[in-house]
């Protein structure tokens, strides 16, 4: 008999017992759109294979409005992702579900999907509500799950996660659990937790790249992750991008981007520090959480802490309460 051979727009995995599990991925137009990166769209993929009810999967499409040399760059990125994220198991990671064609012949990897927003989504969200920063309990516990997860990254997995905002954390429910998300551009670390290998470029987001990010001669390490990890913990405690305000005539009635007012060249002279914080919005319980941002968002890598450090700091301060 001839061998049975899976569709190419047929997602497989491996079931529990090793079995594989194989499920059609709908093209873009048959799929709730969740979100985009840059050049790529996320969608809401349901499955209810035969009645039964599965638990549903992001999909990451590369945007099809992309030229075709975008397409190429995006689509490497995508592969890698797929590669470095199949290996990662742990809970603050969002898992690797298949890697395979859509129906309309394009690429796409799939990742658990649990009714996550974003941090990025939700910090959008309390800004316009203009209910002020998170309480310090919740940043705390954003910053415990994201450590442990650039922790699993750096010890274990020697790698370095290369992008860390607000957008690439994923939040279910009431903050229940808290993932990293997109590995894409992630890069290998040696046994000094330093990115060696001259082929490698760092690309990251640019108003949370650190100062050696922004150098031609700068030595990247894993302290380029927690320098974004502390950026990401300023945005939970003033709601705003880094840096962009900068310039800005915004007042309290519109605290929205302003392209006119913005300070280009403030902008650029400002990447790679370290933003200041509105302290009257932020009282006493908070001042953990200043601590921890003020040192991971050192110019000095050197100064920076480790992601174990920060998991090992602040799992002995709940230990205490």
């Amino acid at each position: 008999m001839e061998a049975i051979k899976t569709p190419k727009n047929v997602a497989c995995r491996q079931k529990p017992d090793g079995g594989p599990v194989c499920v059609t991925i709908p093209a873009s137009p048959f799929m709730q759109k969740l979100g985009y990166g840059t050049g790529v769209n996320v969608y809401l993929m349901k499955r209810s294979p035969r009645g039964l009810s599965h638990s549903p999967w992001a999909v990451k499409k590369i945007n099809a409005k992309c030229n075709s040399r975008q397409q190429s760059i995006y689509q490497q990125r995508l592969n890698e992702e797929a590669k470095i994220l199949k290996n990662l198991q742990h809970p603050n990671i969002v898992g690797y579900r298949a890697f395979t064609k859509a129906n309309d012949g394009s690429m796409c990897l799939a990742m658990e999907y649990g009714g996550e927003k974003s941090l990025n989504d939700l910090i959008e969200e309390r800004n316009s509500k203009k209910l002020g920063p998170f309480p310090a309990a919740t940043i705390s516990k954003v910053a415990l799950s994201m450590a442990r997860g650039l922790k699993y990254l750096h010890n274990e997995k020697y790698l370095l996660h290369g992008d860390i905002k607000s957008p690439n954390v994923v939040i279910k429910g009431d903050f229940e659990a808290i993932k990293i998300c997109d590995v894409g551009v992630s890069l290998p670390l040696d046994e000094n937790m330093t990115v060696s290998d001259p082929e490698m470029c760092y690309i990251g987001t640019e108003p949370w790249k650190p100062r050696e990010a922004l150098q031609d001669d700068g030595v990247i390490t894993d302290k380029a992750d927690i320098f974004a990890f502390g950026l990401t913990l300023w945005e939970m405690m003033t709601l705003s991008v880094p840096h962009l305000n900068l310039g800005s005539d915004s007042n309290d009635e519109d605290e929205s981007f302003d392209e006119d007012s913005f300070d280009e060249e403030a902008y650029y002279e400002a990447l790679g520090t370290r933003p200041a914080l509105n302290m009257e919005e932020l009282d006493q319980s908070y001042q953990q959480m200043i601590d921890l941002f003020s040192v991971c968002t050192s110019e000095d890598p050197k100064k920076r802490p480790s992601a174990a450090c920060i998991v090992e700091a602040l799992e002995a301060n709940l230990s205490q309460k």
